[in-house]
């Protein structure tokens, strides 16, 4: 049985001019993020965002806690490059699968760094608040192991 809260997704009504501004806001966060745009990247997001990286317990609270998140993430791999493979985006917010590449150089998620040029996918979940216009947060899905890596 699915919950109401799962329901009200399901029959969230399609607005095309919303889902042109969830795209464009998307596109902003994009490219925020391929410019090391930490302000950028907050911009598009609401003051309660959360993020986590699922499996290991890691979670990111509010603006502060996204800028940590991008901080850490951009320290261990600062060459970070995502080739997007798929995208969809609806009433709900943008679901995204990449293709990863990075080199770690620094510690992430308590695993020490390897040094090594990393390739890995991710699939990454940005729902959407309808009342802010922004992004909640990410729900980061991976297939990247890391020796040592657990929840902060």
């Amino acid at each position: 049985m699915a919950s109401d809260r799962i329901l009200d997704l399901l029959r969230a009504p399609i607005d095309p001019d919303e889902i042109a501004e969830i795209r464009e806001l998307w596109k902003v966060h994009s490219k925020a993020e391929d410019n090391r745009d930490i302000a950028g990247l907050i911009s598009t997001l609401t003051e309660d965002c959360v993020y986590t990286v699922a499996g290991t317990g890691a979670r990111w609270e509010g603006h502060d806690g996204a800028t940590r998140f991008y901080t850490e993430l951009l320290t261990a791999f600062p060459d970070i490059h995502f080739e997007l493979d798929y995208i969809v985006i609806g009433p709900q917010g943008v679901c995204e699968e990449a293709i990863v590449t990075a080199t770690h150089t620094g510690r992430w998620l308590s695993a020490e760094p390897t040094g090594e040029r990393l390739e890995w996918r991710n699939a990454i979940f940005f729902p959407w608040d309808r009342e802010a216009k922004k992004f909640k947060g990410e729900m980061v899905y991976t297939d990247l192991v890391l020796p040592g890596a657990t929840a902060r």
